[in-house]
């Protein structure tokens, strides 16, 4: 089969690689329909060693059932899938409390000798907690939208949801990337009043007003804050969705909010230390966040774009085939692409 590989820093190919088989009875195999890049890839396409053997990408993707292990008895050959962005057995006392990420038998796509999603097919272990049975075609114009559950709307709602986004609240969300556009959604979806987007480019934020943004914010820093303050009347914004992981964007969050508010981090911290000395805790923030259980949301969030009520799928802004993985990977890494849909 045909799969995207990272051998280092800006160094993805599109190689042959073996076609995946099962390995244990609780495995399926997934022919790949769509798959895409995610904001998370561009870390280690930014940063990662390189490296002779290779890493297997992606892990947001959707296709259909090709082969299932001995002991799978929820799916079956032929059904049309989309996978959480981790495997997971979706019984452990972890998935029992909606901590999917955390699942006793669960991992990563792309480690450990299971496949990337970035390829032509994967084999999914712990199939059947793992995938979720689609009841529309494979040529659907729905697709794109369910491929959002996999990662980028489940991981927008989860911040939104974590951070008790409610009706009446004002809500400031920094990041226009995917997840940043997922999390307006998210927010108009629980209710919110007021939706404040911080960022600077005139697509994305228009998208987001689309989704329901009240409010852009392109200013960053201390003039980001000023203006988000200027906006709601001097005190902040009830809660945060934090979507891009610097230690800037933490600490405009900080500033941004209310006391007695509450942060949900999603972007994935590139600092091991933050702001969070006294002059926060006298405040009585919340901070929380953190991976999404996207397992967790699918069956909620799906009858909303089943109905057409959210379309997440407009993140998608342009399309390749899984032989422009690595024009994919650098449409995006340049922002001239918000995210990039694969084909295959």
């Amino acid at each position: 089969m045909r799969a995207a590989m990272m051998y280092g820093a800006g160094d993805v190919r599109t190689e042959h690689r073996p076609d995946p088989k099962i390995q244990q009875p609780t495995d399926a195999v997934v022919r790949t329909v769509l798959s895409c890049v995610c904001g998370s890839d561009l870390w280690p396409y930014r940063s990662l060693p390189a490296t002779d053997t290779g890493r297997p990408m992606g892990h947001e993707f959707l296709g259909v059932v090709e082969e299932t292990g001995s002991d799978v008895s929820g799916l079956k050959a032929g059904d049309l899938v989309v996978a959480p962005f981790t495997y997971c057995d979706n019984t452990c006392d972890y998935c029992a409390k909606g901590l999917h990420f955390s699942c006793r038998r669960g991992g990563r796509y792309g480690f450990d000798g299971v496949d990337g999603g970035q390829g032509e097919a994967v084999r999914v272990p712990q199939a059947d907690g793992t995938l979720v049975k689609l009841p529309v075609d494979a040529d659907s114009a729905l697709l794109p939208s369910l491929l959002t559950l996999s990662d980028v709307m489940g991981t927008g709602h989860h911040g939104a949801v974590t951070a008790g986004v409610g009706r009446g609240d004002c809500v400031l969300v920094v990041g226009d990337g995917a997840v940043g556009l997922c999390a307006v959604i998210a927010a108009e979806r629980l209710g919110a009043e007021r939706i404040v987007l911080m960022g600077r480019h005139q697509a994305r934020t228009d998208l987001g007003r689309e989704f329901g943004a009240t409010d852009v914010v392109a200013e960053r820093g201390e003039e980001g804050v000023a203006r988000v303050r200027e906006l709601t009347g001097g005190d902040g914004v009830d809660k945060v969705i934090e979507a891009v992981g610097t230690r800037q964007t933490l600490q405009t969050a900080l500033a941004a909010v209310v006391d007695g508010g509450t942060i949900s981090r999603l972007g994935v911290p590139q600092y091991e230390e933050g702001p969070l000395g006294p002059s926060t805790i006298m405040r009585n923030i919340t901070l929380t966040g953190g991976a999404s259980p996207a397992r967790a949301y699918i069956e909620e969030l799906m009858p909303d774009v089943l109905d057409g009520v959210i379309a997440p799928g407009r993140v998608f802004d342009r399309s390749f085939t899984v032989d422009q993985a690595p024009d994919a990977y650098r449409a995006m890494a340049d922002r001239r692409v918000l995210k990039s849909l694969i084909t295959f």
